[in-house]
């Protein structure tokens, strides 16, 4: 029987692994401040950073400049993104055979209720809205790291 208290335990198929992140997000900030918040991180991770919906969806089909993309652990998804948005991005994810097994954890500005409702109802594995003070947001991108590769047990790739 395993000890809860003892960290080691909890940290399944990646303790050694480093963790494939696909971040889509259009603001330079909240990238700057999510690789921040990552590198003071327990985990190895990989951060691939795509700046809309578009090229989300290249990078997970693997397609032209993603050629040699490594499907991704975790999707962390705005829904205000140019070209194409979160929502249709979400949809396209869950509607593919291949891609909608990886987590997708929307992290937004957008505290509606509307957006809430909508996110799940297309299968997102769980709405966060992004905090405006710098500490909080770091304390957030920590959490969702701590809760995705130290709890949930993810299935291997």
């Amino acid at each position: 029987m395993t000890n809860p208290g003892n960290e080691e335990n909890w940290n399944f198929d990646h303790k050694n692994a480093a963790v494939d992140i696909l971040l889509v997000e259009d603001s330079v900030e909240d990238v700057e401040l999510t690789k921040e918040a990552m590198k003071e991180g327990k985990f190895a991770n990989v951060l691939n950073v795509v700046k809309d919906g578009v090229e989300a969806m290249d990078y997970l089909r693997k397609r032209g400049k993603y050629h040699g993309a490594k499907t991704p652990d975790l999707i962390l998804l705005d829904l205000n993104l140019p070209r194409k948005n979160g929502h249709e991005v979400l949809a396209e994810i869950k509607q593919d055979e291949e891609l909608k097994i990886i987590p997708v954890s929307i992290l937004t500005t957008s505290e509606s209720e509307a957006d809430v409702m909508k996110t799940y109802k297309m299968h997102a594995n769980c709405y966060i809205t992004k905090p405006v003070d710098l500490n909080q947001f770091i304390k957030v991108v920590k959490c969702i790291e701590d809760f995705w590769f130290s709890i949930v047990r993810l299935p291997k790739k």
